[in-house]
């Protein structure tokens, strides 16, 4: 009877922050334009900074990333956190550089920039190429990561007499729904919205659990709380809080070196140039909340180790959670479940799960949103089947469209359960469009003079280079193990960075005027300069403290 009290107590908590998001974001949002395309996909340019950052946190924070770094860290130490600490870099980029230009050019989609520039052609190429990614890769790995961790706290399989699979695969098909609902009917702005109240959420309840796992460890290790936790993770194999891997360690360690190269390369296509994340900054009711948005959201990003990475090692050292752990069919995917199944206490197990519900639902959301954008914007708008439509007939083949692609990632995200460590899968398959997505968006603000086809070109040149950099998997000379794949991102952003700047020399052509939109006020944030410079400092220090210098000592 305690044991099915105690669950009845989580499930009550978490249907009721669950519902009170929903009502906080149906209530904003009520009276909105939602038959107008600037307001149904850019939440009609209206977005404050804080409002921006919050979303912006939440489409990158899932469960894929709370289940894949801290697995991670799990397995090899706190390098991970480059991913997280390094995204300030690029954020700092986006307002500073990226969206002042996006915002004096009024774009609404980065496809639609590129016809600006490059004609149609590009356009549909990188349309189709990014709905097909989106649809058929992101979204499926979220819905799977977020199943994996709701099993482990709910134990779905166990109540119901399910296997793991049949589990996931139901718990797929409620988040699928319930996120395609937000998406599909509400619109960027109900995303919007629901992203910051689940991002309070979530980072009221990530903080929380270094600091309750730390204090189970200190008991389980014959101490008795979060100093002898703490203790005793600094005596035994202190290497683990090492930031910086060897520059030929196997993969999910992350090398040094890439710290400088490949991540900010990669982070640079993912901030700046990401339709699922710029979207949220084409919303801001002008530059300067644009600007805040994003360099707010870089402060976020800092935090991010304490409660993405620090776990993993925390469950690397609790001894009552590796047989759980290592009996998995894909351990590295296990670590974070295992550690939360086994911490929460009951009192906040349901207020846990429900913010982290509402991650996973605030990436499938902004996913979705911006595939519809697309898709509908980018792609029907052009064709026969957009030709002539008014802005609410464009809007209802969004929503089938949104229906459709929610349908496809409900039915393949169970199978990602065989792709062992979904955030080194997604992020390198992900890698196939990054660069040439980055340097077509330069050919538009940089290299202004490149030929039209410069885009078909570094597009064959980095997929064949990268695909078979995939297949041959070379391996360090010194180790034998497989090269870590943005080795292949830093060699190849320097070799198109090349062919991009030899074009626009040698075969210039007249130089591209960029339009000017006047929608919003491009007046920048005054203080920026002054924050971007404390934002750096706290980077840094996140990188001496966890180092040979460091605590890692």
């Amino acid at each position: 009877m305690g044991f099915l009290n105690s669950n009845i107590w989580v499930i009550i908590s978490f249907l009721a922050f669950t519902i009170l998001v929903a009502v906080i974001a149906s209530v904003k949002t009520k009276g909105d334009n939602l038959e107008s395309a600037d307001g149904y996909f850019l939440a009609s340019r209206s977005l404050p900074g804080y409002v921006i950052a919050g979303s912006l946190l939440l489409t990158n924070l899932s469960a894929e990333q709370l289940v894949g770094l801290n697995g991670q860290s799990w397995q090899t130490n706190m390098s991970p956190s480059a991913f997280e600490v390094g995204s300030i870099f690029t954020l700092l980029f986006l307002a500073h550089y990226f969206l002042p230009r996006y915002l004096k050019m009024g774009t609404t989609t980065i496809p639609a920039m590129m016809e600006e520039r490059f004609g149609k052609g590009v356009k549909l190429m990188f349309s189709a190429i990014i709905v097909l990614m989106y649809s058929f890769l992101n979204l499926p790995v979220i819905l799977y990561s977020g199943a994996v961790v709701f099993e482990n706290i709910f134990d779905i399989s166990g109540i119901f007499n399910l296997s793991k699979f049949s589990a996931v695969a139901v718990l797929c098909v409620i988040i699928g729904i319930i996120g395609g609902c937000y998406a599909i009917f509400g619109g960027l702005k109900a995303v919007a919205v629901s992203d910051t109240i689940n991002g309070i959420g979530l980072l009221i309840a990530g903080f929380l659990i270094p600091f309750i796992a730390l204090a189970v460890l200190g008991h389980e290790v014959g101490g008795s709380g979060i100093v002898d936790g703490w203790t005793y993770i600094l005596h035994n194999e202190p290497e683990k809080l090492n930031a910086w891997s060897s520059w030929n360690s196997a993969q999910p360690n992350l090398p040094w070196p890439l710290i400088f190269t490949g991540m900010l390369f990669s982070n640079l296509y993912w901030w700046c140039t990401n339709q699922s994340f710029v979207q949220r900054s084409l919303a801001a009711k002008n530059l300067a909340e644009g600007q805040k948005g994003a360099i707010y959201c870089g402060f976020l990003k800092c935090l991010g180790p304490l409660y993405l990475i620090f776990p993993g090692i925390i469950a690397y050292h609790m001894p009552s959670i590796q047989e759980t752990i290592n009996s998995s069919s894909s351990p590295i995917d296990m670590a974070y479940p295992a550690l939360i199944a086994h911490v929460v206490p009951t009192p906040i197990m349901g207020f846990f799960a429900a913010v982290l519900f509402g991650a996973i639902l605030s990436s499938f959301n902004s996913v979705l949103n911006s595939a519809c954008t697309m898709f509908t914007l980018d792609i029907v708008k052009d064709t026969k089947m957009g030709k002539g439509k008014d802005d609410a007939q464009l809007i209802k083949i969004s929503k089938s469209y949104g229906t459709f692609a929610a349908v496809i990632s409900i039915v393949i995200s169970p199978f990602v359960m065989y792709a062992n460590g979904i955030t080194t899968f997604l992020n390198s398959l992900s890698q196939f469009v990054s660069m040439p997505i980055l340097f077509t968006v330069l050919g538009a603000i940089v290299f202004r003079r490149v030929p039209k086809y410069t885009p078909f070109l570094i597009t064959v040149v980095h997929v064949v280079c990268y695909g078979a950099f995939m297949i041959i998997k070379p391996c360090y000379p010194t180790s034998g193990e497989p090269i870590h794949y943005l080795y292949a991102i830093a060699v190849m952003f320097v070799v198109e960075l090349l062919i991009m700047m030899y074009l626009n020399k040698f075969k210039a052509v007249e130089e591209w005027k960029a339009p000017e939109d006047g929608t919003v006020d491009l007046t920048p944030w005054k203080y920026r300069h002054i924050v971007c410079i404390i934002g750096i400092a706290i980077a840094v220090g996140i990188y001496i403290f966890f180092s040979p210098i460091g605590i890692a000592a």
